[in-house]
């Protein structure tokens, strides 16, 4: 089985031989899928500048904040620069991609950061919030300035020969969504619903990363036509009921927690997470796909990194999913 009929397996709920294995940002010769940029979010030669204009301000080998913000003044959304959607070399990672991983490997077009994240970065994450109840009007055109480019972006992705795209939008805080669920599924909803159709008549497969606690939201996000589901943080769910309400509904996609066990646990510590992740939250067809990110910023050792690989590969390989 190819790492792509793997993926396409575990997505579609048609029993893949193991739980694919997506390798973020280290040893991508070994992942099932492999996740290429399509907008250009860290250029230049200390990545830190954004296309759409803004720069990242960093204090460690994390992604940063940005510096500047481009929409302090409503005015500036006039004049501002837009990155063009159709500039042909945004596409050119794919071919090198293949040239490394190979045709029978799952590529995804990433789109990097999105939705609102974009949106808070340009105009301020502060008075993102504020304007949303304040000014919704004005928040409107941006949000149609930034999903607009990244619809533009899938609709190419997809002339390319990727298999999915990938939306990246954080949502959530530790206990709760950013803002209201009700304010979500009025504001931003229809346009995510609008990005995954244009994705899907195109093909392509939904990714939607979202760190935070957002369980509020996940049977909207399954509605509106998500594939893959990466949450980030599942050490803010309770697992078993997690797994009880949408186990068999979308297809998870999860690390060992980066805020607690691959960090601070044990080996034995990382294999019981990884068993309780495919436990509760794969079906008995699939929907389960494995995260490994290789995250020493932050303290993870190349012993638990390691570990996190071996247990995805132990706790879901062919042997153990068939016994």
């Amino acid at each position: 089985m190819t790492p792509r009929e793997r993926v396409h397996r575990a997505i579609r709920f048609r029993s893949p031989d193991r739980v694919p294995i997506l390798f973020f940002n280290k040893d991508q010769d070994q992942s099932d899928i492999v996740l290429v940029d399509v907008v250009r979010h860290f250029m230049g030669e200390k990545k830190d500048r954004s296309e759409w204009g803004f720069d990242w301000e960093r204090r460690d080998e994390t992604m940063g904040q940005p510096k500047t913000v481009l929409v302090e003044d409503w005015n500036a959304l006039d004049t501002m620069r837009l990155p063009d959607p159709s500039d042909e070399h945004r596409f050119d990672g794919l071919d090198a991609a293949r040239a490394l991983y190979g045709d029978g490997t799952y590529y995804c077009a990433s789109l990097v950061l999105t939705g609102f994240t974009v949106m808070s970065a340009l105009r301020g994450f502060s008075a993102s919030l504020e304007d949303l109840c304040m000014e919704p009007d004005k928040m409107e055109r941006l949000a149609d300035v930034v999903f607009g480019f990244e619809k533009a972006v899938i609709a190419r992705a997809a002339e390319k020969g990727f298999d999915g795209v990938a939306f990246f939008d954080d949502w959530g805080t530790q206990e709760t969504l950013i803002i209201s669920p009700d304010q979500w599924r009025t504001f931003f909803k229809p346009r995510y619903k609008d990005q995954f159709d244009c994705a899907h008549a195109r093909g392509l497969d939904v990714y939607f990363h979202c760190c935070g606690y957002i369980e509020e939201i996940i049977p909207d996000l399954i509605e509106i036509g998500v594939d893959m589901l990466n949450l980030s943080q599942p050490n803010l769910y309770d697992m078993e009921a997690l797994g009880a309400r949408f186990r068999g509904r979308v297809c998870f996609v999860c690390p060992i927690s980066y805020q607690t066990t691959s960090i601070t646990g044990t080996r034995a510590d990382i294999f019981r997470e990884a068993e309780r992740l495919i436990g509760n939250l794969r079906a008995a067809n699939g929907g389960f796909i494995g995260y490994v990110e290789e995250y020493h910023s932050i303290g993870m050792s190349p012993g638990n990194y390691q570990a996190c690989i071996d247990a995805f590969r132990s706790c879901g390989g062919e042997k153990t999913l068939h016994r």
